[in-house]
C-alpha cells in the first residue's frame, strides 16, 4: 500500500510542477477556446463581455503554455519583469478580459523565461499565425458532429499541420478547446502523449457565434 501511494505521489509531482525554474520547458500548447462553449458553461454567469450578443467571439485565445514532455510547469519564479497593466488589458480583444491574461502570465507566461512584454508578443504572434477554419463563423444554429470534424477543419486550413500536433478537448458534451503543439520557435511539432487525448464524443454539441 505504501509503495503504491508512493507511485501515484512520484506521478502526481511529475504531471504538474509548480514553482519550477522559467524558461526550462520543451514546447508551447497554443490553447484557443471556442467562445460559446465558454460562455454557456461560465462566461453567461460572469456577464462576460465577450458572450454578450454581437461580440463575434469565436476562437479566443485561452493561453500559451511551456510543457514539458510529459507534465508542465507552472508560477514560476522569474526575474524578468511582469507585463503592466496597459500590456495586460491589450490582450482582451483575443483573449476576451485583462484578467485572464494576467492570470496566464502568472499561471504559464511566468515559465516561459521571457518578459510579460514578450510573452503577450509571442502568444499574440501564435495566435494570429492559426488559420481558423471560417466554416464556423458561418453556423446559424448549434449542431452536433464528431470531434473529429472540428480537427479536420484545422488540418485543412492548416497545410503542413498533422493529425498529432492538434488535439480537440470537449466539456460537459460540448466542443471546448483546439490545442496545438508548437516548438520554440513556434513551429507546429507532434504533441507529448499527455496532451494528444482528442475527445471521442461522436455527437458534441457545437453552439454557434453569437
Amino acid at each position: 500500500m505504501k509503495r503504491l501511494a508512493a507511485v501515484i505521489i512520484f506521478w502526481a509531482c511529475a504531471a504538474f510542477a509548480d514553482g519550477e525554474r522559467a524558461g526550462e520547458f520543451d514546447y508551447y500548447v497554443l490553447s484557443l477556446s471556442w467562445s460559446p462553449t465558454w460562455c454557456a458553461i461560465e462566461g453567461e454567469a460572469r456577464d462576460a463581455e465577450q458572450c454578450r450578443r454581437g461580440a463575434g467571439s469565436g476562437w479566443m485565445l485561452h493561453g500559451l503554455w511551456p510543457q514539458y514532455e510529459r507534465g508542465w510547469p507552472s508560477h514560476c519564479h522569474s526575474a524578468r519583469m511582469p507585463p503592466s497593466r496597459a500590456t495586460t488589458a491589450a490582450m482582451a480583444d483575443i483573449m476576451g478580459s485583462s484578467g485572464l491574461a494576467w492570470y496566464q502570465w502568472k499561471k504559464h507566461g511566468s515559465c516561459s523565461g521571457l518578459s510579460g512584454a514578450d510573452y503577450y508578443a509571442l502568444a499574440r504572434h501564435a495566435y494570429e499565425s492559426v488559420n481558423r477554419p471560417d466554416v464556423f463563423r458561418k453556423l446559424q444554429d448549434p449542431v452536433r458532429l464528431p470531434a473529429r470534424v472540428v480537427e479536420e477543419a484545422f488540418l485543412k486550413a492548416n497545410p503542413g499541420w498533422t493529425a498529432d500536433m492538434l488535439t480537440i478537448t470537449c466539456r460537459d458534451g460540448r466542443i471546448q478547446e483546439a490545442r496545438l503543439c508548437l516548438t520554440r520557435g513556434l513551429e507546429p511539432v507532434p504533441c507529448g502523449r499527455d496532451i494528444a487525448r482528442d475527445c471521442r464524443l461522436s455527437d458534441a454539441l457545437f453552439a454557434p457565434i453569437r
